[in-house]
């Protein structure tokens, strides 16, 4: 009997362990996840959570019900992987856990203490986070008393995990407080590493149009540095300054502390990935997936289903002993809807050398959901993505094609539809 261990039930791990469930014989394979956490948290609900329209109960289920009967989960921390003897040690555990293969998916997190005076006093007091549970539901509590004043979003440094969360919170803090009537007391500013609102040109500039109809100031190219609480004010390395009185801040990302004390990561404990196949550069029985990974896309969940497609046909190939080339391909096709206040929101789509553009999504001529264009059917679109999540995307069954189609072109689905071996 052979095994696949999984490290993270997460998005990520959650559906390739659905989907290798549907291909491995279970006379052949073990399907093991290792996971410290046993609630499935929707992430992309944090961002809601601040401005009341989700409860926190509404973004929490038990991560067991997402993963098949087959598959034998262990909660557990993981004390530390061992890729040169391709085995795991646990921290609840005196036994290790043995692998044939194995799939990192352990996801990356925020690390406020990486930066200078940022938990020194003020830490959910008049400074948040919305990057986990503890702090949007935090941040909703302040916010509903809070009088008005001047809010920065401040981002740390790049990369992060859904970079247009932090201009969807202001963009929806906008909203939240014209609806309140305190617009005219409340200053949003956004203080960003990036010379513009987003990474790709085109839509830097559509996002950096619709902030400046907003009222929002945006603070290019500040590297933050340190957090003074005592005189409200951040500062960046090249010796600036921005005031704040309410400061909702995304820490430094990282990846998971166990890839950094196994010697497996990069100074930021991401794992070196090949960017097309998603087998770890140094270890050819070893798979990295989501946030994890060291590739060059966003860290969102729409990366994370694309990339399971792709690394559960490779993985299946090496399973099998089939030689030449792996046949699937990743090409950092990422999308991400962005609220943008007042029941509207954008969608874009992209790939590692593709920019978000114009046009239709899924079906190029009938979408129904407009690219790069504010709609009411985005946002419906964002909303209804919730019952998705929980009910097709975990599960591995989410139909939309794991490669990016450029506007006006059709493109042809290469992953294998899922299969057991036999």
């Amino acid at each position: 009997m052979k095994t696949l261990l999984i490290l993270g039930a997460g998005t990520a791990g959650t559906i390739v362990a659905n989907k290798m469930s549907r291909r491995l014989d279970p006379r052949d394979w073990r399907i093991v996840v290792v996971d410290r956490e046993k609630r499935h948290f929707y992430q992309p609900g944090y961002l809601f959570i601040p401005f009341g329209q989700y409860s926190p109960a509404q973004v929490v289920k038990p991560k067991r019900n997402f993963l098949p009967s087959r598959v034998e989960v262990v909660f557990d921390d993981v004390e530390i992987i061992d890729p040169q003897n391709s085995q795991v040690k646990l921290a609840g555990s005196p036994e290790k856990i043995v692998y044939d293969q194995l799939v990192i998916a352990t996801g990356c997190d925020i690390d406020p203490k990486e930066t200078p005076g940022l938990v020194d006093g003020g830490w959910r007091k008049n400074i948040f986070d919305f990057y986990t549970f503890e702090g949007a539901s935090a941040l909703a509590a302040h916010l509903r008393n809070w009088p008005g004043g001047r809010l920065v979003m401040s981002i740390a440094e790049m990369p992060i995990k859904c970079p247009v969360a932090p201009l969807e919170f202001l963009f929806l803090a906008d909203a939240f407080f014209r609806e309140r009537g305190l617009r005219r007391k409340v200053e949003l500013i956004l203080a960003t590493p990036l010379t513009g609102a987003f990474t790709k040109p085109i839509a830097s500039a559509a996002l950096a149009g619709l902030l400046q109809r907003k009222g929002i100031q945006v603070v290019p190219d500040f590297t933050l540095s340190e957090v003074d609480n005592r005189r409200g004010a951040l500062m960046s390395y090249d010796n600036r300054e921005v005031p704040f009185d309410l400061l909702v801040t995304v820490p430094v990302n990282k990846g998971a502390e166990v890839i950094g004390r196994s010697g497996m990561g990069d100074e930021l404990n991401y794992v070196e990935t090949d960017p097309h196949t998603l087998r770890a550069k140094r270890w050819p029985n070893v798979w990295v997936i989501g946030d994890a990974a060291d590739v060059h896309t966003a860290k969102a969940g729409s990366v994370a289903h694309f990339m399971a497609d792709i690394l559960v046909d490779n993985l299946f190939h090496e399973i099998r002993g089939r030689t030449g080339p792996y046949p699937a391909s990743f090409d950092g096709h990422a999308n991400c809807f962005i609220e943008t206040g007042f029941g509207r929101a954008l969608l874009i789509d992209y790939s590692y050398t593709a920019e978000p553009l114009p046009g239709s999504f899924p079906l190029r001529r009938f979408g129904p959901l407009p690219l790069l264009k504010e709609s009411r059917r985005n946002h419906w679109g964002k909303l209804l993505f919730r019952p998705i999540y929980w009910h097709l995307l975990l599960p591995g069954r989410l139909p939309f094609p794991p490669h990016y189609r450029p506007p006006g072109r059709s493109a042809r689905r290469t992953s294998r539809s899922d299969s057991a071996a036999k």
